[in-house]
């Protein structure tokens, strides 16, 4: 099936690779069809709506970024995606992308979960946590050195 992108204009995906956001996500509830494109020589990625062209988040792995990232999965969340092994789970933080890059921010606090066998997805909102919406992903020192 072929659509159009925000970023890599029009594409050809496979049905197959269509995940499934039963509950859409926060902001854009409509929503319930994405798939993921990489973003080439970045570990970035792009969730990209099916049905609409303006809706795609630039997304990585968080735990790339920030190694000490851990939360748990509240159950409902496990059992809504229908997760069965950790290893079928992929996450992701949505970043908001500034100029300069350095600038750019990760949330933390609402990870994208996947269950990459299933093609179910959901945006989860961790309470009682230290990680907030906006992470530089970048410290000062990282800066400099790059």
């Amino acid at each position: 099936m072929k659509i159009q992108t925000k970023f890599h204009g029009e594409q050809e995906i496979n049905m197959d690779d269509i995940i499934q956001f039963p509950s859409g996500i926060p902001g854009f509830l409509e929503e319930k069809e994405f798939f993921i494109l990489p973003l080439e020589g970045t570990e970035l990625f792009v969730l990209q709506s099916v049905k609409v062209i303006e809706v795609a988040f630039i997304v990585t792995d968080p735990f790339l970024l920030f190694p000490h990232y851990e939360f748990d999965l509240p159950d409902e969340v496990i059992e809504k995606l229908e997760i069965q092994s950790a290893k079928d789970v992929a996450t992701f933080a949505i970043l908001t992308v500034r100029e300069p890059f350095q600038d750019t921010t990760a949330n933390l606090k609402a990870p994208i979960i996947i269950n990459q066998l299933k093609k179910l997805g959901k945006q989860v909102i961790l309470n009682q946590t230290p990680y907030q919406t906006k992470h530089k992903i970048m410290t000062p020192q990282e800066q400099g050195e790059r």
